[in-house]
């Protein structure tokens, strides 16, 4: 097999070196903004040099925390058949990046949900990460937390706001996110979503075509 280009290799040793780092993160250990993690970090992320798709959610369940693997939940789930790709193409790490938040579990609520995304990993990770996968063209916003990050400037006051304007993000004239890429905002896959799927049925028979559209064009169908 012929050697990869020596910038191919550079790019990928250097992205390699920044997800060490940011699995031995502990800046919300040891420089919270606001509490600390009440547990011993475990940074979740996948990211490669050749993905062309990310995916960027809010920040890892606590089963996602046990498994280490990103969206081995019933969310993943969801996403999975939102895609309609199979488990060995959503982990595909040639095609698909999976990027939170916050890239460990933030803790429970006193109602038992999760906690908003730590605040500390976008502002001291994200911008290095997106600048080593120039490949990425389709980001998949998951939630408000990640439209209103990646898209500061198109994200609406509310998520039916700003997902039931999806069009608007496929204009050509559309402001985008990192190097130009095409972002749609989806709203979280969880279980606490259900109701508002089903009061919102545009969401399934408008969006969701376009979504699978273009995560196929950017999946070959031999992937996995």
């Amino acid at each position: 097999m012929p050697h990869a280009p020596p910038h191919t290799v550079a790019a990928t040793d250097a992205l390699a070196a920044l997800t060490h780092d940011i699995t031995q993160c502990r800046l919300c250990i040891e420089r919270p903004r606001g509490r600390p993690l009440p547990h011993a970090p475990r940074p979740v992320l996948r990211v490669s040099t050749t993905a062309r798709i990310a995916i960027c959610g809010q920040a890892p369940g606590a089963r996602v925390h046990a498994s280490g693997t990103p969206f081995t939940d019933p969310s993943g789930d969801r996403l999975r058949a939102w895609m309609r790709v199979t488990p060995d193409e959503f982990y595909d790490g040639r095609h698909v990046a999976i990027v939170p938040m916050g890239f460990c579990f933030p803790g429970n609520d006193s109602k038992g949900g999760d906690r908003p995304p730590r605040p500390e990993c976008a502002t001291a990770w994200h911008a290095r990460l997106f600048g080593l996968m120039p490949n990425l063209d389709l980001f998949l916003l998951v939630g408000l937390a990640a439209i209103r990050w990646h898209l500061p400037d198109r994200a609406h006051p509310t998520l039916r706001e700003t997902v039931a304007n999806w069009r608007s993000f496929l204009a050509p004239a559309a402001t985008r996110t990192h190097n130009h890429a095409l972002a749609l905002p989806l709203p979280h896959p969880s279980w606490r979503n259900t109701g508002w799927l089903k009061t919102h049925p545009w969401f399934e028979d408008e969006v969701l075509p376009v979504v699978r559209a273009r995560v196929r064009e950017r999946i070959p169908s031999s992937a996995g």
